[in-house]
């Protein structure tokens, strides 16, 4: 578990001296109005959004009017609480006979290699996996999934190129049925959330899913690239309008990501946030684990 926890933890220990040991010396020092302005810009910083900021400046200027006492360290984690309080964790779901698990997401996001790790994952668990590759449009998405496919021992459906998704996901569901398999996760092209059409493609897939396997897709899970910072929010928000959103996995936290827009998806969207990317390799998609994510960001353990 130590380790489990260190590998979600480690990308953010940059992040975490950045902004954790700013907010130390800022209130280490003489507290001023210049200081909640700061504060506020350091928030901004790191990918809160404007308005989560304000609200977080607020909530430290009231403690300090009831306490002007207040140390820094006990200032972070009156922070850490606030927002810890905005994570809702995910509800309880039961696992569907085939399970399955709609992923989308904009071309660039990660949302073909977080699928083949999805399914890594879940055959490490003993489950048999198929894989449904509706993102037709890019010949590479296909030729990836399968190089994947072939290496985890997981079954793929595919099609020519150009297709119809929503066929492909069709002859998928057929098969999971036929197969017996117990986890399906249907890729879908990269469409940007400003064409209206391929949103409507989107629904149309979920319509062929319910007509296959009523009730399905149980969960639909949105891939979002962490160092957009608030433009993941606006495609969160656009994908949430066509298409109710179960959860979210936030990739490439081991790069140039602030970690602050986790804090914003959760507090403005309400969508749990389940999965997170932290590397290339297979394993590096873990589950979200959200007291040693803020640890992290805000640097309040040696990890």
């Amino acid at each position: 578990m130590f380790k489990f926890l260190k590998k979600i933890a480690s990308p953010f220990t940059r992040i975490g001296s950045r902004l954790g040991q700013k907010i130390r010396s800022l209130f280490s020092a003489k507290i001023d109005e210049s200081s909640y302005e700061e504060l506020e810009r350091l928030f901004y910083e790191a990918d809160l959004g404007a308005s989560l900021s304000a609200e977080l400046v607020e909530k430290v200027r009231s403690l300090l009017r009831k306490d002007p006492g207040m140390q820094s360290e006990q200032i972070l984690q009156e922070i850490r609480s606030e927002i810890l309080s905005y994570f809702i964790p995910p509800s309880p779901l039961a696992l569907s006979h085939p399970h399955v698990i709609l992923i989308v997401g904009v071309n660039g996001s990660g949302k073909t290699t977080s699928v083949a790790k999805l399914a890594s994952h879940f055959r490490k668990e003993g489950k048999k996996v198929l894989i449904a590759a509706c993102d037709t449009f890019r010949a590479a998405s296909v030729e990836q999934l399968e190089r994947w496919a072939k290496a985890i021992g997981a079954d793929l459906i595919k099609s020519q190129p150009n297709s119809d998704p929503s066929a492909v996901a069709f002859d998928a569901l057929a098969a999971a049925k036929a197969r017996e398999i117990d986890i399906v996760l249907i890729d879908t092209a990269g469409r940007l959330q400003t064409k209206t059409e391929l949103m409507h493609e989107l629904a149309k897939i979920r319509r062929i899913c319910d007509k296959q396997i009523p009730g399905s897709p149980h969960e639909t899970l949105l891939v979002l690239d962490a160092t957009i910072g608030q433009n993941a929010l606006d495609q969160a928000q656009a994908f949430h309008g066509f298409t109710p959103l179960t959860g979210i996995a936030l990739t490439k936290l081991d790069g140039s990501a602030k970690g602050g827009i986790a804090v914003a998806i959760q507090k403005q969207l309400h969508i749990p946030i389940l999965w997170v990317g932290v590397g290339e390799a297979a394993e590096d998609l873990q589950p979200f684990d959200a007291p040693t994510f803020i640890d992290a960001l805000l640097n309040l353990e040696n990890i």
